[in-house]
């Protein structure tokens, strides 16, 4: 990606050094992160998946966050403040172009813990998305695990995972997220773990709409989609299952198969599309 010298956001709030003590909060990493602590220590990943995905589904709300140095000094920070400015152009001008305005997430990095509005956060859980305060949370620290691990590394797989969280506030803001938990009230196990798949697909397409403008912005190199698939491929239900448990069980997903992933983060890629997002309409 052509990302040094770029403009960055003003809406980063870096508190790396602040321990917060623990908590949990499942996000898009949050699969990956589970299969790794299985392959350690050989524990459950699926009693892991349920108890880090039940305490993120019932957020709690807490005091306001510390403040943190808004510019990132380090290589790495600098880079997720591009990536996040670039986020900003594309949603800015889709919703301007739907009549509407779109109001920016901030982005909060942190290591080890956070506090955010939907409770104390681990870095365990990877990066994820809090409605409640409409901020997105990262551990950098991440990205080495994707490429290292996973073996997923390159500049686009780490901004794919900014842009998949940036895809959950364009959902908030739509609505999405508030439609999702009403259905979810009324819905099965199996059901809800189904309207998560939704969502979470869906905001790997939104991921791509922001790739398809990036790439008319000339922020895209050669081989960057590759890396981005590459990494939607590392991080589905159906792999990191076979990895940590060594079988794999469908009506358990709460993100999506491999397939499922990089079809829709492709989809997005193509198209540069709200509309041919809809997930639901797909699933059902």
């Amino acid at each position: 990606m052509r990302w040094e010298g770029r403009e960055g956001s003003s809406n980063v709030e870096d508190r790396r050094g602040m321990g917060m003590g623990r908590g949990a909060g499942l996000g898009c990493g949050g699969l990956l992160v589970v299969a790794v602590i299985a392959l350690l220590t050989g524990a459950d990943p699926q009693q892991l998946l349920q108890l880090l995905s039940g305490a993120a589904q019932a957020p709690t709300e807490t005091g306001p966050a510390p403040a943190g140095q808004s510019k990132p000094q380090d290589q790495l920070g600098q880079f997720a403040s591009v990536v996040l400015r670039d986020t900003e152009l594309t949603w800015t001008e889709v919703f301007r172009q739907r009549g509407t305005r779109y109001q920016e997430p901030q982005l909060v990095l942190f290591d080890q813990a956070v506090r955010s509005a939907c409770g104390l956060n681990s870095s365990a859980v990877g990066p994820f998305y809090c409605p409640l305060d409409r901020k997105v949370y990262l551990d950098l620290g991440f990205f080495n695990e994707l490429g290292r691990r996973f073996g997923a590394p390159g500049d686009f797989a780490a901004a794919y995972v900014i842009a998949h969280e940036v895809g959950h506030h364009v959902q908030t803001i739509l609505g999405v997220n508030e439609e999702v938990n009403r259905l979810r009230q009324r819905a099965s196990e199996t059901q809800s773990n189904q309207l998560s798949v939704a969502m979470e697909l869906q905001a790997d397409c939104l991921a791509g709409v922001w790739g398809h403008f990036a790439e008319q912005r000339q922020i895209i190199e050669p081989g960057d989609f590759e890396e981005g698939l590459r990494a939607a491929a590392a991080i589905g239900d159906d792999r990191l299952q076979k990895m940590g448990q060594g079988y794999v069980q469908p009506e358990s997903w709460t993100h999506g198969s491999s397939e499922q992933r990089v079809t829709w983060l492709r989809q997005g890629l193509t198209s540069g599309r709200i509309e041919n997002c809809d997930t639901f309409r797909s699933r059902r």
